[in-house]
């Protein structure tokens, strides 16, 4: 079922979350096994996020360096399989434009398609750690804009290769990434809901936040969103957190602002067991008031540990 027909046909909120892909080499059962205290809840969908090649550089004598690409968590669209196969679960796999051209983008699509997949995450992604920015493949689109307009074509039967003759459509449920303090990139906030406005224009169904811990920049979010057109559904990202360490890493990652209430409460903490009681309490709280708010959906970014966030929907599912 696609994500918008869940939010359809729901009088409640939803409860979602995103996994990774487990690392190469690890087991399945290990992965199932991590998420498997979740599905008492019921998921709606579960997203799977989709990791690009790195590059490293291995030597080979004589001052010579060989360039090896390498990526750690593959197999996003058979995850997702796995998953609908293990627990009749609706999933979102997460397409990004790095690491791929436009004809690697109509495979994947067709592979999902042929899964009975209905829904997609289009993301541009981020840069290559060893690159100063974003660079596209070669015939690969530099902007999740690009990706969405493909994806609708694909809807509408339309496809790369000319000589496709009596094409069938797929019908493909199109997420995009909302960002509640403005994508990094982005001069202002204005500007960056002028180009999620694009993306909704041009066939975005729904919207799922980056995470936040302040919900009023949710509110304020949404309130601008509905005040420049956009009015599909938005659904909150949220992430308890579990280290003290996650007060430095997670703003300069995903270029957010913690509370100080927040900041106060970890920092009192004397470990990390105690720090992730502070992390389930706080997202406890801004789960309860998001649903008060009349939220269509939690989503939870689990990173593929179910300790915190089952917690959390004990309390309010």
């Amino acid at each position: 079922m696609k994500v918008t027909e869940w939010i359809e046909k729901s009088d409640k909120t939803l409860f979602s979350f995103e996994i990774l892909p487990p690392l190469k080499g690890q087991s399945i059962s290990d992965f199932f096994e991590a998420i498997e205290p979740l599905m008492e809840f019921n998921p709606a969908f579960i997203d799977v996020t989709y990791h690009r090649e790195e590059f490293v550089y291995k030597s080979r004598g004589n001052g010579l360096l060989e360039k090896i690409t390498t990526k750690k968590r593959p197999g996003t669209v058979g995850i997702c399989a796995a998953l609908m196969h293990r627990f009749h679960v609706d999933t979102v796999p997460h397409l990004i434009c790095g690491g791929f051209n436009k004809k690697d983008t109509e495979n994947a699509l067709f592979d999902l398609n042929f899964l009975d997949i209905q829904n997609v995450l289009l993301l541009r992604g981020d840069s290559i750690k060893t690159e100063g920015r974003f660079i596209p493949d070669p015939d690969g689109h530099e902007y999740a804009d690009g990706l969405i307009e493909q994806v609708v074509n694909m809807n509408k039967g339309k496809y790369l290769g000319e000589d496709i003759m009596n094409s069938n459509t797929t019908d493909f449920c199109i997420g995009v990434a909302g960002y509640p303090e403005k994508h990094f990139e982005a001069p202002n906030l204005d500007m960056d809901l002028q180009h999620l406005k694009r993306k909704v224009d041009l066939g975005a169904h729904y919207i799922v936040t980056q995470m936040f811990f302040d919900n009023n920049k949710y509110f304020e979010f949404v309130k601008k969103c509905r005040d420049v057109g956009i009015d599909v559904p938005i659904i909150p990202g949220l992430k308890p957190i579990t280290t003290k360490k996650q007060l430095t890493v997670l703003p300069s990652i995903f270029h957010i602002d913690m509370p100080q209430e927040l900041v106060a409460a970890v920092e009192k903490c004397t470990n990390n067991k105690e720090v992730k009681q502070v992390g389930i309490e706080w997202c406890t709280q801004q789960s309860k008031e998001l649903m008060k708010f009349g939220v269509p959906c939690l989503h939870y970014y689990s990173m593929g540990k179910s300790h915190s966030v089952k917690q959390i929907a004990s309390s309010i599912f």
